[in-house]
């Protein structure tokens, strides 16, 4: 496909959950288009962004990403294809729309994203290909929810159907408090189902792949470093997969591929997985149709131009013409990982527990030839301090005692003096670990939040409880840690991260400081 008209849609605003990992694919879609020997037009309506530039493409209508005004445009351009896959799910959500106006989608057509997004339809393609998910359903009443939840038991993971970032995504733990979600949830997602799925407990793994309609490339793996519950923009996670076992590769790859083929995907799609660890199997939680937030990062670690590959399946070139072939593409020899940053100090009352709905407003990348090295500079890089030592305060919830105790052990024989809770502390000196109590909010002044604010914490780990009267006293206690200053981690998995990033400052002298292409070398 030469000497064409192709419009390309943009994200819109950049918000928590659509940021400028889509800006990223437009722009380089629009390069890919244009190499081409074609017309790029972007509809976008952000100033902030590069696919806005004035000369990123041969023309830019800066517009809402409403339908109406996407019409307008398409109307006077009169383009020969409309790509919405690199616009985040804004763009996708207008896919039908343009559909069914008599515009021409180009890659994936609107029945394969919605064979993605409706979870009915998808539900069924899984049990066609035999592939593992976590049991549940969709449902559009508070008392279907309710017996669902029932069927599957407890804890439930419960979400709207297309939305953004996770928006409206919660672990339940009880009846009640699905009762209570069911009457608000409705407003962030008034047309679409609720999503009703068994919490697996396990580690999150998510895929790109790019699909021509035969062959499929997949240019890496991503192991999540923090466990199921925790949103993927908001997780770490890094290249390749450190604990994932061959089996589960493997499982990933066939997936991955079958569901490609069956939805007839064309250009890029994103899958998201969950490894249940008592079977270690890989089970599907979601398919975007689309470019995720990964392509930015799998780009730049593998050398592979995703966005530009994809762009070019779309206009009629073969992944095998292109040089590619199906299956997993051969690690790229380096470790990088991503870890999420987060605006906290900036965005005033907003708890900074991690959870399903996605909280973060940037991203970085560290890397390096050895995993602990990559995940020390990744730590740094996000505004993690990563001291030598001084003072944790810990309170633990109920659940994660026991798992807390060797991460507890490991940090009091790197230097750290230990401050807790009456029953963390009680706990941990059962255990033959030494630490210091401290009081809890409501017992009067020299309080947890008094030790924070006196700047007597170097690091701070608050484990979310399920029970709300603690919770009300973990936000103000991890709210008081961002106005200190101190770093404070909400998951045992990141604390066991940092954990392997101090021990790795401590062996270690002398950090590379090399670009990513250097290390591919």
């Amino acid at each position: 496909m030469s000497n064409k008209k192709v419009a390309v849609i943009g994200s819109g605003p950049i918000r928590i959950g659509q940021g400028i990992e889509f800006d990223y694919c437009s722009v380089h879609c629009v390069r890919a288009i244009r190499s081409m020997g074609n017309e790029a037009i972007i509809i976008n309506n952000n100033p902030e962004t590069v696919s806005t530039d004035f000369d990123i493409s041969d023309r830019l209508y800066f517009e809402p990403l409403a339908l109406e005004d996407v019409l307008n445009v398409l109307d006077r351009e009169q383009p020969d294809g409309v790509v919405v896959q690199f616009g985040g799910q804004t763009a996708i959500n207008l896919a039908r729309s343009l559909h069914e106006a008599g515009w021409t989608i180009l890659g994936s057509s609107p029945d394969s994203i919605d064979l993605a997004e409706d979870r009915d339809r998808f539900e069924r393609v899984l049990a066609e290909l035999d592939i593992p998910k976590p049991a549940g359903r969709a449902v559009t009443s508070a008392q279907a929810a309710v017996v669902v939840a029932d069927e599957i038991g407890y804890p439930v993971l419960v979400r709207p159907s297309y939305v953004l970032g996770g928006r409206a995504m919660e672990i339940i733990y009880d009846r009640t408090e699905l009762e209570n979600y069911m009457t608000y949830v409705v407003d962030a997602s008034p047309d679409a189902p609720i999503l009703v799925d068994k919490y697996i407990l396990g580690k999150e793994a998510e895929v790109d792949v790019i699909s021509d309609g035969v062959d499929c490339l997949l240019p890496g793996i991503m192991e999540h470093i923090e466990r199921a519950g925790i949103h993927s923009g908001d997780s770490m996670a890094v290249y390749p997969p450190q604990t994932l076992s061959k089996k589960v590769i493997d499982q990933i790859v066939d997936t991955a591929i079958r569901i490609a083929r069956r939805l007839e995907v064309r250009g890029l799609m994103n899958i998201q997985f969950v490894i249940d660890r008592e079977t270690d199997t890989a089970m599907v939680l979601e398919v975007n149709p689309r470019g995720s937030r990964t392509v930015p990062y799998l780009s730049k670690i593998t050398g592979i131009p995703m966005v530009q590959v994809a762009t070019r399946v779309m206009l009629g070139t073969t992944l095998k013409e292109q040089g590619y072939t199906t299956g997993l593409h051969p690690s790229a020899g380096i470790i990088a990982v991503k870890a999420p940053v987060f605006s906290f100090q900036k965005l005033a009352l907003v708890d900074i527990g991690l959870g399903p709905e996605m909280k973060s407003t940037g991203e970085i990348m560290g890397v390096d030839v050895e995993y602990p090295l990559a995940l020390y500079k990744a730590l740094v890089a996000s505004g993690i301090g990563v001291p030598k030592g001084g003072s944790l305060l810990i309170t633990i919830a109920d659940a994660d005692k026991v798992e807390c105790v060797p991460i507890v052990r490991e940090f009091t024989s790197l230097g750290f003096k230990i401050f807790a809770t009456s029953g963390t502390a009680a706990f941990l000196h059962r255990q033959g670990i030494a630490a210091q109590t401290v009081k809890k909010l409501h017992e009067g002044d020299g309080n947890i939040v008094d030790l924070i604010k006196n700047q007597q914490v170097d690091l701070l780990i608050n484990t979310l409880s399920s029970d709300k009267r603690i919770e009300r006293e973990g936000a103000r206690i991890r709210r008081a840690s961002v106005e200190a200053g101190v770093p404070c981690l909400t998951s045992l998995d990141t604390a066991r991260a940092l954990l392997v990033a101090l021990i790795s400052r401590k062996t270690t002298s002398k950090y590379a400081l090399h670009g990513v292409s250097e290390y591919r070398l």
